[in-house]
C-alpha cells in the first residue's frame, strides 16, 4: 500500500478544454473530470487531450479499486500564450495540492508538448509515474493523408509550418521579378534562418508575452500599459542608435566581423535598452504595489538586476572596441580596462543593493503577516 495520497493529473498544456469546451480548470474529482471528457467529446471527438483525460479516469478507478487513496485532476494552459499558460497551471497544481493534500502524482499526457511542464510540476509535488497517451491508428495512404490534413488546419502547426514556407516563396518571386535571380536563394535561406533562430530561441514567446502583458495591463486600466508603451518606443530607438554605431565605426572595406558587429550594436543600444527595462519595471513595481502587494518583493529586484546588466555589458563592449583597433574610437585601451573595471564593481554593487532591498521588504511583508494575524 502506498501512504499518502496520490494525484492523478492530466495536463492540457494548450488549454483545448477551455477554447473548445469553454471549462475552467482546474477540473478536481472524478465525476467533474468525466463530465469535462464528455463537454469535450461533444465538441471535438478527435482531440487527443480526450484520450488523456479518459486514460487519468481509468488509472483513477483502477487505482482507487486497489484501495489506494486517489484523486483526480485535470489542469489546462493557454490557448494563445505558452508562456503564461504555463503560469497558470503552476498557480493552478499550487491550488490542487493544497486542496486535495496529495504527496505526489502521476502525470497523464497526449504527448511531447504537455511533457514541458514536467520539471513545473515535480518541482511542487513528486511525480511517481508519467503515462503518455498514444491513439492508435491503421497506417494507410488514407489516414496518412487525413492527419496532415488535420495538422495543416490546425492554427499553431499552421503558423510554424505554412508561414515560413509561403514566406520563403513569395521572396523567392519577388526577388525574380526585381530582376535579382541570383540572389533569391541568398534571401529566402536568410529569411527563413532568422525566423528559425526566432522559434528556436523562443523570442517569438518573449513578443507573445509582452503582447499578452500589455493586453491585460490594458483591460485592467493597469499603469504598466504606459509603460510598455515607452518601453517599445525607446526599443525601437536603442535597435536604432545599435545600427547607427555600427555604420558609424565599420564603414571599412575589409568587412564586418560578425563578433564585432554584435559588440558595436550592444555600445551603441545598451543605454536605450537598460532605460526601457528600467521604465518597464518601474512600472510593473507600480502596479505590485497599488493591486498586488504581495508580490512587491519579487519586482523590486528588477531595475537593479536591469542596471547591473547594463553597466556590465557596457563596460565590456568599450573594452573590447578600444583593444580591437577600431578606427576613430574614442576610448583608448587603458580607458577600456578602467570602463569594465568600473562596470564589473559597479554592476555588482547594482546587483547586491537590489537583493538587500528585496530581502528587507520580505521581511517587513512577514513581520507584517505576523502583525494581523
Amino acid at each position: 500500500m502506498i501512504e499518502g495520497r496520490t494525484l492523478i493529473l492530466s495536463v492540457d498544456r494548450d488549454d483545448d478544454i477551455g477554447f473548445k469546451g469553454h471549462l475552467v480548470s482546474p477540473i478536481v474529482g472524478r465525476s467533474s473530470c468525466l463530465q469535462a471528457a464528455n463537454t469535450l467529446a461533444l465538441v471535438d471527438p478527435e482531440d487527443s487531450d480526450l484520450n488523456a483525460i479518459f486514460q487519468a479516469i481509468k488509472m483513477y478507478d483502477e487505482l482507487q479499486s486497489r484501495g489506494e487513496n486517489v484523486e483526480i485532476a485535470v489542469l489546462s494552459g493557454s490557448h494563445e500564450d505558452m508562456l503564461s499558460g504555463d503560469r497558470k497551471i503552476a498557480t493552478d497544481l499550487d491550488q490542487v495540492v493544497k486542496l486535495t493534500s496529495a504527496s505526489s502524482c502521476i502525470l497523464v499526457t497526449d504527448g511531447v508538448e504537455d511533457e514541458y511542464v514536467l520539471p513545473l510540476i515535480q518541482s511542487r509535488i513528486k511525480v511517481s509515474n508519467v503515462r503518455r497517451v498514444v491513439v492508435t491508428q491503421i497506417p494507410n495512404l488514407e489516414s496518412t493523408y487525413y492527419i496532415i490534413k488535420r495538422l495543416f488546419e490546425d492554427p499553431k502547426i499552421a503558423r510554424v509550418t505554412l508561414v515560413p514556407l509561403g514566406m520563403a516563396m513569395l521572396l523567392y518571386a519577388i526577388a525574380y521579378l526585381v530582376g535579382y535571380p541570383e540572389g533569391a536563394t541568398i534571401i529566402v535561406f536568410g529569411i527563413v534562418g532568422v525566423y528559425f533562430l526566432i522559434k528556436g530561441f523562443g523570442v517569438d514567446e518573449i513578443f507573445h508575452y509582452f503582447y499578452g502583458s500589455m493586453q491585460d495591463s490594458l483591460s485592467h486600466g493597469r499603469f504598466s500599459f504606459v509603460t510598455y508603451i515607452v518601453t517599445l518606443l525607446i526599443g525601437i530607438i536603442g535597435v536604432m542608435m545599435g545600427l547607427s554605431q555600427v555604420l558609424l565605426y565599420y564603414p571599412t572595406e575589409e568587412g564586418l566581423g560578425i563578433f564585432l558587429i554584435v559588440v558595436t550594436f550592444i555600445y551603441g543600444s545598451v543605454v536605450w535598452f537598460v532605460l526601457s527595462g528600467l521604465i518597464l519595471s518601474i512600472g510593473r513595481i507600480i502596479d505590485a504595489y497599488l493591486n498586488e502587494p504581495g508580490s512587491l518583493g519579487k519586482v523590486i529586484v528588477l531595475p537593479f538586476f536591469i542596471g547591473a546588466i547594463g553597466i556590465v555589458a557596457f563596460g565590456a563592449s568599450v573594452y573590447t572596441l578600444s583593444i580591437s583597433s577600431v578606427p576613430d574610437f574614442p576610448q583608448e585601451i587603458g580607458d577600456g580596462v578602467q570602463y569594465l573595471a568600473f562596470a564589473l564593481v559597479g554592476g555588482l554593487v547594482c546587483a547586491f543593493v537590489g537583493v538587500y532591498i528585496q530581502s528587507l521588504i520580505k521581511r517587513w511583508q512577514g513581520h507584517l503577516a505576523a502583525v494581523i494575524q
